[in-house]
C-alpha cells in the first residue's frame, strides 16, 4: 500500500487537471509516464478509476471514492511541507495563481517574475483569464482580482490601484459633437464589459458627481476585446489606465472627457482562509504588496 502513495498522488493530479497531458505538465513528467502510473494503480486495485475518451476523462464510481482519499492524502502531505517551509530559508513548493488576462504584461506579472527569480525553488502555475474563477473548486492558491471586492469569507489584501480611462477610436469621436459633460454621451454607443454594472460614475475636478447608463449593442467578457472593438469604431469603452495609455500613445484611441475621472480599479490578492500552501501564498502576497504596482 505505502508503495502506491505516489500513484495515488499522480491519480489525484490527473483528476484535478482534467487530463494526463495537463497533469504531466504540472508534475514535470512525460504524459506516457503519468498514464502508466494510473494504469499501474488500477491494476493493483483491480478496478477502473477513469473512463478515457479522446476528449475527456470521467471518474468511475470507484475512481470517485478513491479520489476523495487520494486528494486528502495529497493535501495533508502538502500541509506538512508547507509547515516545514516556515522554518526553511529557501521555500520549496508550488503555487497555482489566477489573474485577469489583461495583466499578462503588467507590473503585477513583472513582480511575479521577480519573485520567481528570487525564489527559484517555488514552482508557479499562472492562469490568465477574464472569467470569474472559483478559488475553492479549482484549487487556486492565490487569485489576483481587479475591481471592487464584495464581502467574502476569503482572505484578501489590497495590492494597489490604477485609474480607468474613457476611450474611443478617433474616427468614432470625430463623428460626434465634442462632449463637455458626461450627459453629452447619451447618444454614444458603448462597448460594455459584461462583468461590470452598466452604470458609470464620473467625478469632476470640482467634485461634481454624475452617473451615466451605458447604451450598448455589444458586450464582451474580455478586457482585450474592449479595446479591440473600440478600435473598430464601435463606440466608447473603459480601460485600465496602463492599457489605455498604450493605445492613446499610438493614436489608436482617444481619451474622452479627460477632465472627468472614473472610479479607480483596486488590485487585490485573494486566497482561501485555509490555504493548502499558506506559507508560500503569504510569501507571494507580501512580496507583491511591497512592489510599486
Amino acid at each position: 500500500m505505502i508503495n502506491h502513495l505516489r500513484h495515488m498522488s499522480v491519480f489525484a493530479k490527473v483528476v484535478d487537471e482534467g487530463s494526463f497531458r495537463a497533469a504531466a505538465k504540472a508534475l514535470g513528467l512525460a504524459p506516457s509516464r503519468v498514464s502508466q502510473t494510473v494504469s499501474d494503480l488500477e491494476q493493483y486495485l483491480g478496478v477502473s478509476l477513469l473512463n478515457r475518451t479522446t476528449r475527456k476523462l470521467f471518474l468511475t464510481n470507484e475512481g470517485r471514492k478513491l479520489y476523495v482519499h487520494a486528494a486528502e492524502i495529497t493535501r495533508s502531505a502538502e500541509a506538512g511541507i508547507n509547515e516545514l517551509n516556515g522554518y526553511s530559508q529557501q521555500p520549496i513548493g508550488s503555487l497555482k495563481v489566477s489573474m485577469p488576462a489583461f495583466l499578462t504584461s503588467s507590473a503585477i506579472s513583472g513582480a511575479i517574475a521577480q519573485f520567481s527569480l528570487q525564489y527559484p525553488t517555488v514552482t508557479l502555475s499562472l492562469h490568465y483569464t477574464d472569467q470569474v474563477v472559483d478559488i475553492l473548486n479549482e484549487e487556486i492558491d492565490l487569485s489576483i482580482r481587479v475591481g471592487w471586492l464584495k464581502d467574502s469569507t476569503l482572505m484578501c489584501r489590497k495590492l494597489g490601484e490604477s485609474q480607468r480611462l474613457l476611450v474611443a477610436a478617433p474616427k468614432y469621436v470625430m463623428s460626434h459633437p465634442v462632449p463637455k459633460h458626461p450627459t453629452d454621451l447619451k447618444d454614444w454607443n458603448w462597448i460594455r464589459f459584461s462583468m461590470r454594472a452598466s452604470t458609470v460614475d464620473f467625478t469632476s475636478k470640482t467634485g461634481e458627481e454624475v452617473s451615466v447608463t451605458e447604451t450598448s449593442n455589444i458586450s464582451v467578457n474580455s478586457a482585450d476585446a474592449l479595446w479591440y472593438f473600440a478600435r473598430q469604431n464601435l463606440g466608447l469603452t473603459i480601460l485600465p489606465e496602463p492599457v489605455a495609455r498604450e493605445q492613446i500613445k499610438t493614436g489608436e484611441l482617444v481619451h474622452v472627457l479627460p477632465e472627468w475621472q472614473l472610479k479607480p480599479l483596486g488590485y487585490y490578492a485573494v486566497w482561501p482562509d485555509k490555504s493548502r500552501r499558506e506559507t508560500l501564498t503569504l510569501l507571494l502576497v507580501r512580496f507583491l504588496a511591497e512592489q510599486s504596482l
